[in-house]
């Protein structure tokens, strides 16, 4: 049973997104939200993210809005480092500390401001030694930054008991024509 499940998967500039209007988005919302509410179902209970801009934070909204239905899901964000926001735009730092302020539960892995390259790393293996699963929005044609994340989660699959659920290019096709019958 998957209790508390690890969401990730591309930043926006590595599916051609740069901007919050984006066609796209609504679709790998809506396949985020077809999942969880399937895991819910089944038991889930937390939603992890690290906070990084595309996947993770629409993965987040998706989570805000099903807390009005399912109040008993938490949210928790654990970050790298401290202030991971402290360089974004404007407007992505906004969105970010409004998730942040919903949240259930919020924790830097390193306590500390970004020192270098080993704190990612530090954040991916805690995030996945204590969770039940992965739920990765990726595609294996489209190599990007999720890659790391499906390799150390099946490499932590060979000694311990993990899920690893992938939403890929042709489950996000599906969702693309459903929406798109529902428009004519």
């Amino acid at each position: 049973m998957i209790q508390r499940i690890l969401i990730t998967g591309y930043k926006p500039h590595e599916l051609g997104i740069f901007n919050d209007k984006h066609p796209g988005i609504p679709i790998i919302k809506k396949a985020l939200d077809n999942r969880l509410r399937l895991l819910i179902d089944g038991g889930l209970e937390w939603i992890i993210i690290s906070g990084q801009q595309g996947v993770e934070t629409w993965s987040a909204e998706v989570v805000l809005t099903l807390k009005k239905e399912f109040p008993e899901l938490k949210l928790a964000v654990i970050t790298p480092f401290l202030e991971q926001e402290k360089n974004w735009q404007d407007i992505k730092k906004e969105k970010y500390l409004s998730i942040v302020s919903q949240a259930d539960f919020v924790t830097s892995v390193t306590k500390k401001p970004y020192e270098a390259p080993w704190q990612f790393i530090e954040k991916d293996k805690f995030i996945i030694q204590n969770t039940d699963g992965l739920l990765l929005v990726y595609d294996e044609e489209n190599e990007g930054s999720p890659k790391y994340m499906k390799r150390l989660a099946e490499k932590y699959m060979k000694t311990n008991e993990y899920t690893l659920l992938m939403i890929n290019a042709y489950d996000l096709q599906v969702i693309a024509e459903e929406i798109q019958q529902q428009d004519w």
